[in-house]
């Protein structure tokens, strides 16, 4: 095997990705090679436990929990002998992913781009003389893209490196790779991308036309803050979104975007202490978290990295008409319709019967997604809805969420790191700027 090379990988969604890599694996078998799985199921026990109440309830974390610093120099010491080198490396890294203010918080309460940085401190402090990354762009703010772009060919040729890119976009192909290794073949791989067809287009637009858009506010926040301990969150955020409106949130990773969204979908207890208003409702008024929850379509990396359930595509499905993670209710047969047809509109119908855990991790955002649209809510947050999709899955959903706006009544709520992911029915901005 060549050394100092920078290898990529790609394919489309279900194309073989993984398990090509699984094999590669295999045949690299060795100490110095290590392997991170940026996709947004991870299925360690950490992990699953990252998601919900356990996210937002950092008062119930135990005393005991190290914080990130402690795990960072947890892994300094196991994987190296304590060198100047090796110090100035660690050093180094905590720089480049500006990781100093985050030293001292739980690993819980990282936001998901702030998670994938923590991921890579930890391995880069091994010295791999081999590194495969599956989908390391995903879930980095433009900012923290580019720092990686910079950072990977100084490693090959610092650290003697070879480095696997494992991607499902020709966008995220960096010029500067030395090799292409083609699952998906070249010419189909870039190939023009599909638009959703006039008929799946027609069907959406015919759903529930009865209902008529109202002037209603559907969210009002009024000089929200957020703190946890000694550090401030979000600080006086004031944000009205009204009834059919799309709105683009943004912001830096650790900006507070998740935990504004989880205001808006009862997942945060600190949310009865704020001045906010859903659907014309004071919360703390009397309605019930399922009261909310029943208008509301919600899709993230957190709640793909909460589903550890092998259970049928099209019971995920369903568990969005429940508001549950996991399917604990029958479904009767024109509830099982209903998904039938959501999932036929993203083009999985015949993912129907297949296990969650054995589809890519691509597939299972399209799942994801028909779950969050199966009740066609009032209300649809999309916190980074295309994350792992190949570019025609990209332009598919795309097509899908901009038709989707086009029914009265329909709101809207996206967050994405790439500009180009918007669909044009998002003109109205908010953006979140990160607390020091």
């Amino acid at each position: 095997m060549e050394s100092q090379k920078i290898i990529a990988i790609v394919g489309r969604n279900g194309s073989g990705k993984t398990k090509y890599v699984d094999q590669l694996r295999k045949d690299l078998s060795s100490s110095k090679v290590r392997y991170i799985a940026f996709c947004d199921t991870y299925g360690t026990a950490t992990d699953r436990a990252y998601y919900l109440q356990l996210r937002w309830n950092q008062h119930d974390i135990d005393k005991e929990t190290p914080c990130v610093g402690e795990m960072i120099q947890r892994a300094y010491d196991m994987l190296g002998d304590d060198t100047p080198e090796r110090r100035q490396l660690l050093q180094d890294l905590i720089s480049l992913f500006e990781f100093e203010p985050l030293l001292d918080k739980y690993t819980i309460s990282l936001s998901s781009g702030e998670l994938r940085k923590f991921q890579l401190i930890k391995t880069l402090l091994a010295q791999p003389g081999i590194l495969i990354l599956d989908n390391p762009f995903i879930g980095l703010d433009a900012q923290t893209r580019e720092q990686l772009n910079q950072l990977l060919p100084v490693l090959v040729h610092q650290q003697h490196m070879t480095i696997y890119l494992v991607v499902a976009r020709k966008e995220n192909v960096p010029a500067y790779v030395d090799d292409i290794i083609w699952i998906t073949p070249q010419d189909e791989f870039l190939a023009p991308h599909h638009h959703l067809d006039d008929a799946r287009r027609e069907a959406i637009r015919t759903l529930h036309q009865e209902q008529q858009a109202t002037a209603g506010e559907v969210v009002s926040f009024h000089d929200v803050s957020i703190r946890y301990g000694e550090r401030t969150i979000l600080k006086d955020v004031n944000w009205t979104i009204r009834e059919g409106e799309c709105w683009a949130l943004s912001g830096q990773n650790g900006s507070g975007k998740s935990t504004l969204l989880s205001l808006i979908c009862a997942d945060n207890p600190q949310a009865y202490a704020c001045d906010i208003r859903l659907f014309g409702k004071q919360r703390g008024s009397g309605e019930t978290i399922w009261d909310i929850k029943r208008r509301i379509g919600y899709v993230s990396p957190e709640m793909h990295r909460s589903y550890q359930h092998n259970i049928p595509a099209i019971q995920v499905v369903a568990s969005g008409l429940k508001d549950t993670v996991g399917l604990y209710t029958r479904t009767n047969e024109a509830e099982r319709e209903q998904c039938r047809w959501w999932m036929r509109i993203f083009g999985i119908d015949a993912m129907e019967q297949r296990p969650f855990l054995q589809l890519s991790s691509g597939e299972q955002r399209l799942v994801l997604l028909a779950r969050a649209f199966v009740k066609a809510p009032q209300l649809l947050i999309l916190d980074e809805p295309l994350h792992g999709l190949d570019s025609q899955n990209r332009q598919l959903v795309k097509d899908i969420i901009q038709t989707y706006s086009e029914l009265p009544g329909k709101t809207l709520i996206m967050v994405t790191h790439y500009e180009e992911e918007l669909p044009e029915c998002f003109t109205l901005r908010k953006q979140l700027i990160k607390q020091q």
